[in-house]
């Protein structure tokens, strides 16, 4: 039987809400009964808000440690990433693919929303079909990307998909642009492999356990740069290493080399660049490009090991303005 993401999340939403002020975040409660928890926009939030945020995002199924790590000659603050539940802390939660986008008497809202909530709301149909999950909690808690708090309609809007009651809505506030938002993506970098993977066509139930390592990224000085660093985290600092059961037919080798951002003919300049080549339009943007630096893939069936890519120290030190 699957665990619940959003019942998991809560237990670390409720540590959140007793340490707000240790954590340097504030929360709020609106007229609706929903409640707000923000961990940079109107606060200092920090590196142990951020860490938090990135085990919410796992749904509770994943642990995010703070280390450092070296990368060419630099020495930068980094997370250490691992679940044993890869499929559904990632795919399953994790991932920001619920996009909010709602109008209302006081205008339109539009943020990215990653974490548990995704998996009450289903709104990816296809990916939880394939996933063979939905989350059954009588609470919600969702993570969203934004600078901006969402107004009642949007929470409405996000406690109705969820089939829960607003007073039971948790929404998680990280600019990308802040302490918090930094280190909340760099904990995705686990969730970036897998995710690739399945783009590959990989079956995420063969990967038993995921763990990553991802610098931190400094904070740029607004969100659009920020999304750039913080992309570049991963796609030329993110290492990753996966424990696979494959079946037969998989060709894992052939699998490991598709898999790094290296794989992809983009591959190469700080993601802000690139983006900005591109008139900021995702669409132009290759979907393999968004992957760790490095993949190593162990067969725990065969005990054989395949690893792939490299992280790119100069790169990152263009991206960081260094």
């Amino acid at each position: 039987m699957n665990p619940s993401v959003n019942e998991k999340a809560f237990e670390i939403v409720k540590e959140m809400l007793d340490k707000k002020d240790e954590l340097h975040c504030a929360v709020t409660e609106q007229g609706n009964g929903a409640t707000l928890i923000d961990a940079g926009i109107d606060v200092s939030g920090g590196v142990e808000a951020g860490r938090l945020v990135g085990e919410i995002c796992l749904g509770g199924l994943g642990v995010v440690r703070v280390t450092h790590m070296h990368i060419g000659d630099m020495t930068l603050p980094a997370v250490v990433v691992s679940t044993d539940h890869p499929k559904i802390a990632t795919l399953g939660s994790q991932y920001a693919g619920w996009v909010i986008d709602v109008k209302g008497d006081e205008g339109k809202y539009f943020a990215m929303g990653s974490g548990p909530a995704r998996a009450l709301a289903v709104v990816e149909k296809k990916l939880y079909k394939e996933l063979d999950y939905k989350d059954k909690a009588k609470m919600s808690v969702i993570v969203l990307e934004t600078r901006t708090p969402p107004p009642e309609f949007a929470t409405e809007f996000i406690a109705e998909k969820c089939g829960v009651s607003t007073s039971d809505l948790y929404c998680v506030l990280t600019p990308t642009a802040c302490v918090a938002g930094s280190v909340q993506i760099s904990a995705r970098v686990v969730e970036v492999g897998v995710h690739k993977l399945h783009e590959l066509k990989f079956d995420p139930d063969k990967v038993r356990t995921g763990h990553g390592v991802a610098p931190i990224g400094p904070v740029a000085k607004n969100d659009n740069r920020a999304m750039g660093v913080t992309n570049d985290c991963i796609l030329y600092g993110g290492r990753t290493f996966y424990f696979i059961r494959p079946d037969e037919e998989d060709d894992l080798a052939a699998l490991t080399e598709k898999a790094p951002s290296s794989a992809s003919k983009q591959y190469g300049q700080p993601f802000y660049k690139l983006f900005k080549s591109v008139e900021f339009d995702f669409y132009k943007v290759d979907p393999h490009l968004f992957s760790p630096a490095e993949i190593t893939i162990n067969d725990i069936v065969n005990g054989k090991t395949y690893k792939a890519g490299a992280l790119n120290a100069d790169v990152l030190k263009q991206s960081f303005g260094m």
